[in-house]
């Protein structure tokens, strides 16, 4: 990583914000489990800040059994009692069910488009939406993509999947492009 680099100035100089910006934020994902890892960490970012979040995500993974969304679709009671005294993850109550009752919801997606990936990419025709924005104060919270794809994934029984939310997954998975134009990673994320 050189300093030399112009970066969306989000990420700040930690090296592991530095390196999940430069490595992973924006870049297309079209892995299902990837997907729900995202959801999942969108939805337990809310209310928080998303460094809090990425800072906690390799415990996610060991707790929530790789993220698999086969696997915590499995998840009882008892999982989410257990889950709520892990303090290497966020510990509430809802968001934690609803991770569980959102893998199912997955399963159930991928049940009837083939994918979660190729759900989630219909919203935006296979292609990244790409966006010029030169501050970060151009950055919406949301958008009318992100409300439609929040109203569809309610309406399918999802939980803890606002516009806000889901604005950040379609940011983090590459379906939207918000690096900001001056960033070295704009054009290498469909810019």
């Amino acid at each position: 990583m050189s300093d030399s680099v112009s970066r969306c100035p989000w990420c700040g100089t930690d090296p592991l914000y530095v390196s999940y910006h430069d490595a992973e934020w924006g870049v297309p994902v079209h892995d299902d489990r990837r997907h729900f890892e995202l959801l999942v960490l969108e939805a337990a970012q809310a209310g928080l800040s998303w460094f809090t979040v990425l800072r906690k995500r390799e415990r996610y993974r060991e707790v929530f059994a790789g993220l698999d969304p086969q696997a915590v679709a499995r998840f009882t009671e008892t999982d989410a009692a257990r889950l709520l005294l892990d303090a290497g993850i966020i510990r509430n109550r809802l968001k934690i069910t609803s991770s569980i009752h959102n893998a199912a919801r997955v399963l159930e997606i991928q049940a009837a488009f083939g994918s979660f990936d190729r759900y989630l990419w219909g919203f935006v025709d296979g292609r990244t939406v790409v966006n010029h924005w030169r501050t970060v104060e151009e950055i919406p919270p949301a958008t009318d993509l992100s409300d439609r794809l929040s109203k569809d994934l309610k309406k399918r029984g999802f939980r803890s999947v606002g516009s806000t939310v889901i604005y950040a997954h379609l940011q983090a998975a590459g379906l939207v492009n918000d690096h900001l134009v001056n960033c070295f990673r704009h054009g290498a994320c469909g810019g």
